[in-house]
């Protein structure tokens, strides 16, 4: 049975093919995708807008934009075809592409169905569902150096899958304003690590949460 067909926003959208927001508007403005809506509230993109996303800026330093119109009509008329030759010397696995793309969209999928936004709770704020850990806090953890096992331990109502899905939530749905931190929110880890900077650069990178 085929897979039902899924309507995204820009920034789901942005967060699926790992391009910024503003690139995904700029190629609907650009007609690269026909953006639709859905009862008014705005712009709905379809896998396929996601596939042409993703592979418009994944070869856009190598094609032209006549080029790559071109090999977007060749993958309209060959719709399973594994890999489209984009000129004599240039073949795209579109494959892999669409592989790439389902998986992220599956986790944003799983992703939703374990985060809720309750009016009362964490000044609605979304959290992981059962518990009162905000979602996008952790995903600012990670993105600051925590690893999953990190987070994990000071908070162990978060299992390592949890912690891997909210940074696709996050990102396809992102804040307003400044992030906030869980002392925010008067939470605190049942356990602490302080990780200590070295002189390298990728230590240097490296982040403590408490």
């Amino acid at each position: 049975m085929a897979a039902a067909a899924r309507a995204y926003t820009p920034t789901e959208a942005a967060a699926l093919s790992e391009i910024a927001v503003k690139a995904v508007h700029n190629a609907i403005d650009k007609r690269v995708i026909s953006a639709g809506s859905v009862g008014g509230e705005g712009r709905v993109l379809s896998d396929d807008d996601l596939l042409r996303l993703k592979l418009w800026y994944g070869v856009g330093s190598i094609l032209s934009a006549e080029r790559r119109k071109r090999l977007f009509d060749t993958i309209d008329e060959n719709p399973h075809a594994d890999t489209v030759r984009a000129d004599d010397y240039l073949i795209v696995d579109v494959a892999r592409a669409r592989e790439q793309l389902a998986a992220r969209a599956e986790a944003l999928h799983e992703a939703k169905a374990i985060v809720e936004s309750t009016k009362g709770v964490m000044s609605g704020e979304p959290v992981f569902k059962s518990t009162r850990i905000p979602v996008r806090a952790i995903a600012a953890m990670r993105s600051q150096g925590a690893s999953i096992q990190e987070i994990v331990d000071g908070y162990p109502a978060l299992t390592p899958r949890m912690v891997e899905l909210a940074e696709i939530w996050a990102a396809a749905h992102p804040a307003r304003g400044r992030p906030r931190k869980l002392s925010d929110f008067g939470i605190t880890a049942t356990s602490t690590k302080r990780l200590t900077l070295g002189t390298r650069p990728e230590a240097k990178r490296a982040r403590s949460f408490s």
